[in-house]
């Protein structure tokens, strides 16, 4: 196996919290990592939608790092696999660029006003030459209102769905914009929800409705939790394993 850093080791034991890009071969394929050293005992292993991160001793040598890589080379693959087959939910802010609502595509229009509006009919070239006007804080305040009208209105009326099943009144619930959670509910019956669901097919918007409700009742993953939820939602596997598969 193969490794290469753009710095030295010298150079990063002097500067313990600078990020060196470095890359190595496992398995026959070429991976570029960010290492960062640090005040701690082990070597750490991290892989997101940045990629694969090792924060590693100070005097940890390069080749021992190369070993820990070589000996955790099936995991790192097939993490990294992992995350570049999710369903990237990155938007841009560009005049024809698509912005998905409950997995179907929509894209800013012009109403007949002359007022900027969403549909899910691409606009004519009379009505592409004034949208191409628009500049990105323009199109992203305004699809990301559209996006928060959008989003309570569909998880209010699913809240009202469900929670009738569990024998709960409605909880008030209001959106965030968390990185890594769907959603959440705390101790006092607060839900949050992520207000990016609403990019995703309606039935997954159910799952994750469902799954917090029943923290209502259950406030922890215990086998009742899981049974209160297939109660109400009994396909509750399949969503979550496809829930997985959106970035």
């Amino acid at each position: 196996m193969r490794l290469k850093c753009c710095a030295s080791a010298g150079k990063t034991r002097k500067n313990p919290n600078v990020l060196v890009q470095a890359t190595t071969t496992l398995n026959g394929r070429e991976i570029t990592y960010t290492l960062k050293r640090c005040q701690r005992k082990s070597i750490g292993l991290q892989i997101d939608h940045h990629g694969l991160r090792i924060s590693a001793p100070l005097q940890t040598a390069l080749p021992h790092i190369d070993t820990v890589l070589r000996e955790k080379a099936g995991w790192i693959t097939k993490k990294l696999d992992q995350w570049q087959a999710k369903k990237s939910l990155a938007l841009t802010w560009t005049h024809d660029a698509a912005y998905p609502l409950l997995g179907e595509p929509w894209r800013i229009a012009l109403k007949p006003s002359g007022e900027i509006d969403m549909a899910r009919q691409i606009a004519c070239e009379a009505a592409k030459q004034s949208l191409a006007q628009l500049n990105p804080r323009q199109i992203e305040q305004f699809v990301m209102a559209w996006y928060g009208q959008q989003a309570v209105a569909c998880f209010k009326e699913r809240i009202a769905i469900y929670a009738p099943a569990l024998n709960v009144p409605p909880p008030p619930f209001r959106l965030s914009r968390a990185k890594t959670r769907w959603g959440s509910c705390n101790s006092r019956g607060l839900v949050t929800l992520n207000w990016r669901l609403i990019q995703l097919p309606l039935h997954l918007i159910d799952y994750v409705v469902a799954h917090e409700l029943a923290h209502l009742i259950e406030m922890n993953h215990s086998k009742a939790f899981w049974g209160l939820v297939e109660t109400i939602y009994p396909d509750y596997q399949v969503a979550r394993k496809m829930l997985k598969n959106y970035g």
